[in-house]
C-alpha cells in the first residue's frame, strides 16, 4: 500500500515537473507570437525557481544524518524529563532557568498529495504523524542538549508547542526548566 502511494507520488511530481521544466520552454519557444521579453522573462522565472530546487536538494543532501546517528547514545544517561514541577523522591537543589529546543519541518509534495487525497477519503494522515514525530525528537533533543550545557540533571515541566509555519510546514518548540538534583533519593 506504502509502496502504491510512492509510486502514485513520484508520478505526479514527475508530471508536474516535466509540465513546467520541459512543458513550458518548449511552448514558450515555439510560439511565434510571444514576444522576446515575455519569453525571456519566463526563462528567467523557470531558471530561478529550478536553482531554487536545485540549492535545497543540495542543503539537504548536506544536512543528512545517517540514521544509527539518529538513534540515542547508550553510553550516556537520559537526561529525566518531567512534566511536572518536581521530581518525586529527589530535591531540586537548583533551578538553572528555562532550556528550548526547536526545528520547522515540512514534507516533500508527493507525500503531501497522498495526505491530500486522505483528507478527502478519511483517515489518519501518516504522512504528518511521522512528520511531527521526527519534529518532536529534534526538538526535545536540542532542549536536552540545552540543558546538558547548564548541567541539569533533569528538565521539570516539559511543555511542547507548535504552530503551522506555511502549507505543510510546521513548527515545534519543546521547552521546559532545566535543574540539578540531590544526589540521594528520599
Amino acid at each position: 500500500m506504502k509502496t502504491l502511494r510512492l509510486i502514485g507520488s513520484l508520478a505526479f511530481v514527475l508530471g508536474l515537473f516535466t509540465a513546467i521544466f520541459v512543458g513550458i520552454p518548449w511552448y514558450v519557444y515555439h510560439d511565434p507570437t510571444l514576444s522576446w521579453w515575455l519569453k525571456t522573462a519566463i526563462y528567467c522565472l523557470m531558471g530561478g525557481i529550478l536553482l531554487v530546487l536545485l540549492m535545497v536538494a543540495i542543503e539537504q543532501r548536506k544536512g543528512k544524518v545517517p540514521r544509527e546517528e539518529l538513534l540515542p547514545d547508550e553510553s550516556r544517561p537520559r537526561m529525566l524529563l518531567q512534566n511536572s514541577t518536581e521530581v518525586p523522591g529527589r530535591e531540586i537543589t537548583e533551578m538553572l532557568g528555562l532550556v528550548k529546543g526547536h526545528t520547522i519541518f515540512a514534507i516533500w509534495l508527493g507525500k503531501d498529495l497522498s495526505a491530500l487525497v486522505r483528507l478527502v477519503l478519511g483517515g489518519e494522515l501518516t504522512e504528518y504523524t511521522e512528520m511531527m514525530g521526527r519534529a518532536r525528537k529534534v526538538a526535545t533533543d536540542r532542549m536536552m542538549a540545552q540543558a546538558e550545557e547548564l548541567g541539569a540533571d533533569a528538565i521539570i515541566n516539559v511543555r511542547y508547542m507548535t504552530t503551522s509555519v506555511i502549507g505543510s510546514a510546521a513548527e515545534l518548540l519543546a521547552y521546559g526548566t532545566g535543574v540539578k538534583l540531590s544526589s540521594t533519593v528520599s
